[in-house]
């Protein structure tokens, strides 16, 4: 799998802080977003913390299995909590702390995600925009049970982890809720395309955010699928912005 990734965080028109996070390690195939909540001393050290963990967490999954990537994928996600958790019992300043997760990683012609909180991630296949993700959110609740439609939580005041398979000219799309809250999916749909370079799109997508009023930090990640083979042993390249993941 070849792929050309670019990433972007951009602390928007009205916040003087930033607390959104993200990594990317594209030989590896891996690509997080977190969203910090708990005030700027503490909503950037979770999402810091979430990113850097996860990341490391899930390591590599060359070689594994379906549900061994979901359970690392799980375990990652655990272990971040934990860690967070952990330090807001140590420390005074960064109690009530915390953040979302959303990360992405990609294995031979497979991709999983796990998620926990309302940062999302998108499919754009055959110029059709997809949300793989759910938001683990209140109004997200209020929708499935009928009380809101999707529209109206728009604008009201531990893992879910996916797996499917990955097809050339496929473009993911990992955003925290400063670019989703901006933003409606046919215009981030309009503003994406496996033509154009991640890069560009990353910056159109953060630019037209703070068009629309940038209320919040905005994080995104573009991940182009440019092509898909059977893996071989051993046979790991990596260029500047083109990668084949581990």
């Amino acid at each position: 799998m070849h792929i050309t990734s670019a990433g972007r965080t951009d602390v928007g028109v009205i916040r003087s802080g930033n607390e959104d996070s993200f990594r990317m390690i594209p030989d590896r195939g891996i690509f997080v977003v977190a969203d910090g909540m708990g005030g700027h001393a503490a909503g950037e050290v979770a999402s810091d913390m979430a990113v850097r963990i996860v990341a490391d967490e899930i390591h590599s999954v060359r070689g594994l299995g379906d549900e061994q990537v979901a359970e690392r994928m799980r375990a990652a996600i655990r272990t971040a909590n934990g860690a967070i958790f952990q330090r807001t019992l140590t420390e005074h300043d960064k109690r009530g702390m915390g953040t979302t997760v959303t990360a992405l990683t990609l294995y031979e012609t497979r991709f999983l995600i796990g998620q926990v909180g309302d940062s999302r991630a998108y499919l754009l296949r055959d110029g059709r925009l997809s949300q793989l993700t759910k938001d683990h959110s209140y109004v997200q609740e209020q929708v499935d049970a009928g009380y809101l439609t999707p529209e109206q939580a728009r604008t009201h005041p531990y893992s879910n982890v996916i797996t499917r398979c990955v097809g050339a000219k496929d473009v993911f799309l990992l955003a925290s809720d400063g670019l989703t809250g901006m933003l409606e999916d046919y215009q981030l749909a309009e503003l994406l395309s496996p033509e154009r370079m991640p890069q560009d799109e990353v910056d159109a997508l953060i630019a037209e955010a703070n068009r629309h009023g940038g209320l919040d930090n905005i994080t995104a990640i573009i991940v182009r699928i440019d092509s898909v083979e059977a893996p071989a042993p051993d046979d790991v390249k990596t260029q500047q912005t083109v990668t084949r993941p581990r």
